[in-house]
C-alpha cells in the first residue's frame, strides 16, 4: 500500500486544520508543491469564498494566542507579517491598546516579581519588556512602579 501525493488542495486544508492561516502565508507554504497546471490563486479563491481562509479570524487568532505575552508593537508586526490588511491590523492594535499596561505588568511579574534593587538591574528589566513589544511609557510605569492603579493609559506609537 502506497501513500498517494497530497493535492495542493489537501495540502492546504492540512495546513488550515493545523491552525489559521492568512491567504499570504499559504501562498508561501504552498508556492513550491504546485505542479504544471495547477492554479494556487484559484484554490485559494476557492478556499476564502468557502471561509476557510478568513483574515479576521487570523488576526483573532494571533491576538489571543500571544497579547498575554507580548506587547501590542510585536503582535502588530506579527500580524503585519502575516500579510494581513493594514485596518485589520489597526483595528488590533486599538484593541490591544487599551490592555497594553496590564497585561505589560503581568509579563513583568510572572519574571522578576519584585522592583529593581539597582539601576542596572532596571535597566535589564526594561530592556525585557521593551523587546517583547510594550510601549517606553508602559514600560518606564511598570518597572518604577508609577501608576499602579491608573487604567485607560494612553500608549502611542502603536499604529
Amino acid at each position: 500500500m502506497g501513500f498517494q501525493k497530497l493535492s495542493l488542495k489537501g495540502r492546504a486544508l492540512r495546513l488550515l486544520a493545523q491552525r489559521e492561516h492568512s491567504r499570504s502565508e499559504l501562498q508561501a507554504k504552498l508556492a513550491r508543491y504546485v505542479q504544471e497546471g495547477e492554479d494556487l490563486a484559484a484554490i485559494l479563491d476557492e478556499l476564502q469564498a468557502k471561509d476557510f481562509i478568513n483574515e479576521g479570524r487570523v488576526a483573532e487568532s494571533v491576538v489571543n494566542r500571544r497579547a498575554a505575552r507580548l506587547g501590542t508593537q510585536r503582535v502588530l508586526q506579527e500580524l503585519r507579517r502575516k500579510g494581513l490588511d493594514e485596518e485589520l491590523v489597526r483595528a488590533a492594535g486599538r484593541q490591544l491598546a487599551g490592555s497594553e499596561l496590564e497585561r505589560a505588568r503581568a509579563v513583568w511579574r510572572q519574571r522578576f516579581g519584585a522592583a529593581a534593587e539597582t539601576p542596572a538591574e532596571r535597566a535589564r528589566q526594561m530592556r525585557f519588556l521593551a523587546a517583547r513589544g510594550f510601549a517606553a511609557d508602559v514600560v518606564r510605569r511598570v518597572v518604577r512602579g508609577a501608576g499602579e492603579d491608573d487604567e485607560g493609559m494612553e500608549t502611542g506609537g502603536w499604529e
